[in-house]
């Protein structure tokens, strides 16, 4: 996780709807994040299930070793899929989504 994403989901650096989710996807996409405090899990998970952000690459582990799956492992149209994404919010936001690396 890259120090600007933490002061952007933590609310310390304003910022547009857009960057906050590049930077939520950027930390699901990580895999590390799922192991901070819970507010991070829960904030991640949230825009999963709001469809604002994919699941990410590969699979990851919470810090109480819960499996997240990938965004391969999740039925096309289910949360956190490619197919969902873009559903709730469109193609150009899913694919913006999707080229996001960590």
């Amino acid at each position: 996780m890259h120090l600007e994403d933490i002061e952007i989901i933590e609310g310390n650096t304003q910022s547009e709807s857009a960057v906050y989710y590049d930077a939520l996807q950027r930390a699901i996409n990580s895999g590390d994040a799922w192991k901070l405090q819970g507010s991070y899990g829960r904030t991640m998970m949230s825009a999963i299930e709001e469809g604002f952000c994919l699941l990410g690459p590969s699979p990851a582990e919470d810090a109480y070793g819960s499996r997240i799956p990938s965004r391969d492992d999740v039925q096309s149209g289910t949360k956190g899929s490619r197919t969902f994404v873009a559903a709730r919010q469109g193609e150009a936001w899913a694919a913006r989504m999707e080229r996001l690396g960590c």
